[in-house]
């Protein structure tokens, strides 16, 4: 297929490039600068000038495409996620961007649209398991996140097939992860919550063999993860990565402060997968989070 992919100079747009076209599928990524367009094209992808809140340069990136894959997004990285209005620009790609995907794709005649999403959006369990009939918890920093899934579902509604990818929190060579890994080395904390909860996480390599499994997919929501780890054991894991034997958590002060950001992240999250795995046969590449996720290169 001719797939369209946005935020296509992303964590996930970099690795999804590679594991579309190993499929035999030609990838056109909607990019926004030079430098982007140069990064794509190196990647042997089409690079198109366009911007998921611009209808009209999304009509024209789709033409002649079968399906689009939505991973554009703009994830604030360290001091600058706890700062007010850090999360204005990813809430409208959500909000308002994945409905002018959605039209486009409705309008251009795409019967495919491939939704990023996390599974940060549901209740915590504790201990518990989680699967994708675990009730969602909509807050002011979720609710975004359920939009853009609601948009991507027109798709499917008018005809089409909607498949939205709820992934754990990306772990690996990236800017998040790498900023835990320098703060790691310092000696600072990094760890949020309760060192004995659980998390949901995925490595970049995962989330683009999981995009082309998805193209074969029926509608629906999937948990797409490596297997779920306690809390502590993701923070020794950076720690390690960066010459420590154990990292240290951030005191229960600092929810006090920025309580809306942080408890979405702090919460314990038992996600399972086996859902995707079953429905598609893919299977993660990297099923167990270790230190070697967080070296670069």
């Amino acid at each position: 297929m001719r797939i369209l992919l946005t935020g296509a100079n992303g964590v996930m747009g970099r690795a999804t490039i590679p594991a579309l076209q190993n499929a035999g599928h030609q990838v056109v990524g909607l990019v926004r600068s030079p430098s982007a367009a140069r990064l794509v094209q190196s990647a042997g992808a089409t690079a198109i000038h366009g911007d998921v809140l611009d209808r009209g340069s999304l009509m024209k990136a789709m033409i002649g495409c079968d399906a689009v894959v939505n991973f554009a997004t703009n994830v604030p990285v360290g001091a600058r996620a706890m700062l007010p209005g850090s999360l204005n620009r990813i809430n409208r790609i959500r909000t308002v961007g994945a409905g002018l995907v959605a039209d486009a794709a409705i309008e251009s005649g795409i019967g495919l649209m491939v939704q990023q999403s996390l599974s940060h959006i549901y209740v915590a369990r504790g201990d518990e398991w989680i699967d994708e009939s675990t009730p969602i918890d909509v807050t002011m920093v979720t609710e975004p996140l359920t939009v853009a899934e609601q948009h991507a579902q027109r798709v499917e509604e008018a005809g089409g097939v909607t498949v939205r990818l709820r992934y754990g929190l990306i772990c690996g060579d990236d800017p998040n992860s790498q900023f835990l890994v320098r703060r790691a080395r310092k000696r600072r904390p990094i760890g949020l919550g309760d060192p004995d909860s659980w998390m949901h996480v995925v490595h970049p390599l995962d989330v683009g063999t999981s995009a082309v499994a998805a193209l074969g997919a029926p509608s629906g929501a999937y948990n797409v993860g490596a297997e779920p780890l306690k809390r502590l054991d993701y923070v020794n894991a950076i720690a390690h990565a960066a010459g420590h034997s154990e990292g240290r958590f951030f005191r229960r002060w600092l929810f006090s402060v920025t309580a809306d950001k942080l408890e979405l992240l702090a919460r314990s999250q038992r996600v399972t997968s086996q859902r995707f795995m079953d429905t598609t046969g893919w299977k993660p590449m990297r099923p167990v989070l270790t230190a070697e996720w967080f070296r670069a290169g």
